[in-house]
């Protein structure tokens, strides 16, 4: 029995790529299949990328971030928002209170959080109506000038991660205007319902692609990618292959194979199977039973334009940081390349 999104009708892919919006889309074919040699993490025709998450450890200002990709190896980066708006100007978010994990409070020092969290909440209500004011006029040139800064270090910014599903629709528009300043070719948010069904539309308008990270939605009975896709045919997925095998223990290639053209970019981990001692756990590459070898080389011999981005997310050894350690995943991705 069909359920009610997959009874709404969507145009066909077909219709996609004839319409004007998918024809200004198709132009933007990504600069590394056009001249690879230009890209210093482009290794045999797979470009290797990252997600600005794996430096969530380190300060995170969009020039800190672009010195980041370019001592790790880096040539392409899917990058979070707030570093772009932070240096676009929008208004700042107020800090939140902190409060160490595992350490019990009395009953004074108790009354004094709850007291600096609920003036912080409102300190927050008041930022996000501001911002949202700023996004509805934004300095566009300032979004240029980003991507001009990383193109200048051989840096290019594929996609950009606003996840800007439950914004207006003028803030959404907002989201792709800014993410093509900044030379992207789409919007990423989480994947589910609201987002897909959401965002695609705006995608065929600014002819660009809504792309969508999975966590541990494969391990649900029944699980299809399919009804998310039908949204619209410029919805597209950010593939996480490490928490796909996480939680379901299962091989992704096959499922890279299925949906090779509706893949914009995968995310590169390693975990542990779900019946692994300790299960379903985010490791150092090469630890873990995620097939990342197979994933690179399946893209190589197929030549799809897929980007594959490293999500540095195991633990960060002692007297290492979050630099050194992609840039350890690059040599890995450039080891099984070359």
């Amino acid at each position: 029995m069909k359920t009610e999104r997959q009874n709404k009708r969507q145009i066909s892919r077909r219709e996609f790529l004839g319409s004007a919006a998918a024809a200004a889309a198709l132009t933007m074919v990504p600069l590394h299949f056009r001249c690879a040699s230009q890209n210093r993490s482009d290794f045999g025709g797979v470009q290797i990328g990252a997600i600005t998450y794996s430096f969530r450890s380190m300060p995170g200002s969009a020039e800190e971030i672009l010195d980041y990709c370019v001592r790790a190896g880096i040539g392409s980066i899917e990058l979070m928002s707030p570093a772009a708006e932070e240096y676009a100007g929008i208004p700042a978010s107020p800090t939140r209170p902190r409060r160490e994990r595992g350490v019990e409070l009395s009953a004074e020092e108790q009354a004094q959080y709850d007291a600096a969290m609920a003036e912080y909440q409102t300190a927050r209500e008041a930022a996000a109506e501001e911002q949202r004011k700023w996004r509805l006029s934004p300095p566009m040139e300032k979004f240029e000038a980003l991507r001009k800064m990383y193109n200048n270090e051989g840096v290019n910014i594929h996609i950009v991660k606003f996840s800007p599903a439950r914004w207006s629709d003028e803030e959404i528009d907002y989201a792709f205007n800014a993410a093509k300043a900044m030379g992207a070719y789409g919007v990423t948010d989480e994947l589910g319902d609201e987002a897909c069904n959401r965002l695609g539309s705006f995608a065929v308008k600014h002819g660009m692609y809504a792309i969508y990270h999975n966590h541990r939605q494969a391990a649900e009975p029944g699980f299809s990618y399919d009804p998310y896709l039908a949204y619209s045919p410029a919805n597209m997925l950010n593939f996480d292959a490490g928490h796909y095998f996480g939680c379901t223990g299962l091989d992704p290639i096959p499922i890279i194979e299925k949906y090779h053209d509706r893949i914009f970019s995968i995310h590169l981990k390693d975990l542990t199977a779900p019946d692994a001692d300790p299960p379903e756990t985010i490791v150092p590459w090469g630890q873990g039973g995620t097939p990342l070898a197979d994933v690179l080389l399946l893209v190589q011999k197929q030549k799809w334009p897929i980007y594959c981005d490293i999500e540095l997310e195991y633990p960060i050894p002692q007297g290492s940081d979050a630099v050194e350690e992609v840039k350890k995943c690059v040599e890995y991705c450039k080891n099984v390349l070359v």
